[in-house]
């Protein structure tokens, strides 16, 4: 199916379900996930700019694990985000690490759900 909101772009969605689904195409776990971990990257942002923590890069390889019902429905146990960042000096490292937190509680995304979300930041210099 295709999502529209005026003025951005459509996505095209599939079920995640493998009998079913396309593999090739986004489903709402998918964007679970990334709206998790695109909230926390941007809450942490904010925070390391009113912290002056430069960050000069940033990824994330972030997981769900999902649980199945019997009855064909499931749920989410918990979502583990794995950012890999870049800070301009070695005296940012500590603090960087710990805006992580403050990321975490100023996320609504994470802040909206019934179910653990783990980070295990890293932290390089450049």
């Amino acid at each position: 199916h295709t999502a529209s909101i005026e003025g951005k772009p459509s996505l095209f969605l599939t079920t995640d379900n493998a009998f079913v689904g396309d593999k090739s195409k986004l489903n709402p776990e998918d964007l679970l996930v990334t709206a998790i971990s695109s909230c926390h990257m941007l809450s942490y942002l904010y925070a390391c700019a009113l912290e002056g923590i430069v960050v000069t890069a940033y990824t994330d390889n972030a997981h769900g694990i999902m649980m199945e019902q019997a009855n064909g429905g499931g749920n989410f146990k918990e979502v583990t985000l794995n950012p890999v960042f870049y800070v301009a000096s070695e005296a940012m490292v500590q603090k960087a690490i710990e805006l992580h937190h403050k990321a975490h509680e100023i996320c609504y995304i994470a802040n909206s759900l019934n179910f653990e979300v783990k980070c295990n930041p890293i932290c390089k210099v450049v």
